[in-house]
């Protein structure tokens, strides 16, 4: 066999090798596996140390992380701490081109029907040479990304389905429960106050009270499920001077639960923004709630804000915090799902997931922090509202 012969295997033989990861592409039943195979199972077939699968999403305008081994995606904006290799060369369109950017990496646009929904990160090889991909490379490479690409649409818009389906079948139980509770509610209600407020004995007044309070708490849940049921994003934005706002939502907190002391912190300057007063206030009363139930009724809530700068244009970085025992590491994941609580007697289990509802109205994300003590959150908004896409 000739020297040319033998360098032709091998290049043959990984062409291969990565049209049969093309073909898996498609076959991948869910993300989580299909970022194992582009971040474990290419790299190894180019030889590369490493690679980042990165998913784009429209609405709050960032990417999204999703490393081997995650059931969800984790948000990347500056300064987050995600790290993606450093790609000098971008591969686009069937060609390999050298950009000015550092490092020995490759870039690969992951476009589908709707447009940008990724984007795949090559690292450097593993041993020295003049690219990370070779140009032999660059057809297999692009097949696979353009599966890649039409794989993560199709996988989003299941789970955007099957989400929507779920939605509407919440929504039509919530109507339901809500029109057919609210008649005998009120009816107990009723019956129960007036036991309180007549000559009864002192016990028959106490279990009258616990029947208010019992009533209150199903009209509070199904409230709770109409607000995460009903259709998002119908937001009444106003103009708003942020410190002003956010001592006003300070002091609602307080007045509202009166066992919590709010701590105070805002770096917010002169800033205004786009909001709907409401919905915020609502979303941060949730959180506040959660505090005071963790803290046994009353503690510390600690509010502190501060403005980013990006290239989306400034946002408003809102921390809370209490002094609680923290967030149950087997929850920690489903945090900010429907109907999940930490435990509590009379928790609905909406409170958290209404708050992610109202923030991502806005085009703004909410996260719950590593490390400290307590449960702390945080809250990233942006100071006016997103441009309509086209």
């Amino acid at each position: 066999m000739s020297p040319a012969t033998s360098r032709r295997a091998p290049r043959r033989a990984r062409s291969l090798i990565l049209g049969a990861l093309a073909d898996r592409v498609l076959q991948s039943p869910d993300l989580p596996d299909l970022s194992q195979l582009l971040t474990r199972d290419l790299p190894e077939a180019l030889g590369l140390q490493e690679a980042t699968l990165l998913l784009w999403d429209r609405k709050l305008e960032c990417f999204h992380a999703l490393l081997p081994g995650d059931t969800r995606a984790q948000p990347v904006q500056p300064g987050d701490g995600v790290r993606a290799p450093e790609a000098r060369f971008l591969l686009s369109d069937g060609c390999l081109m050298e950009t000015p950017g550092t490092g020995e990496g490759v870039l690969l646009p992951l476009m589908a029907r709707s447009g940008l929904v990724g984007m795949l990160v090559l690292g450097a090889p593993r041993r020295r040479r003049k690219a990370p991909v070779s140009a032999g490379d660059v057809p297999p490479l692009s097949a696979l990304a353009t599966r890649t690409a039409l794989a993560i649409e199709n996988h989003l818009y299941q789970a955007e389905l099957i989400a929507s389906e779920r939605m509407a079948a919440l929504g039509t139980m919530a109507g339901m429960l809500a029109h057919d509770f609210r008649g005998p509610l009120t009816v107990i209600r009723g019956y129960a106050e007036m036991l309180g407020d007549t000559a009864t004995p002192e016990d028959v007044r106490a279990r009258a009270a616990l029947i208010v309070q019992a009533v209150d708490r199903l009209e509070r849940m199904t409230a709770e499920t109409l607000d995460f049921a009903r259709e998002g994003g119908r937001l009444v934005r106003r103009n708003l001077g942020l410190q002003g706002f956010l001592e006003d939502v300070a002091a609602e907190v307080e007045r509202e639960f009166p066992g919590l002391n709010v701590g105070r912190s805002f770096a917010v300057q002169d800033a205004t923004a786009s909001l709907d007063a409401d919905k915020l206030l609502r979303a941060v009363g949730n959180i506040a709630a959660n505090a005071r139930d963790a803290m046994g009724g009353r503690g510390v809530f600690r509010m502190e804000a501060h403005l980013l700068d990006g290239e989306a244009g400034q946002r408003l970085a809102l921390m809370l915090a209490d002094e609680g025992p923290g967030v149950p590491p087997e929850i920690r994941e489903r945090l900010f799902d429907p109907f999940v609580t930490r435990g509590k007697k009379g928790g609905t289990g909406l409170g958290l997931a209404v708050a992610r509802r109202f923030i991502e109205d806005h085009g703004g994300r909410i996260e719950l922090l590593e490390g400290g003590t307590g449960a702390r959150f945080q809250i990233v908004l942006p100071l006016q509202e997103p441009a309509a896409s086209v």
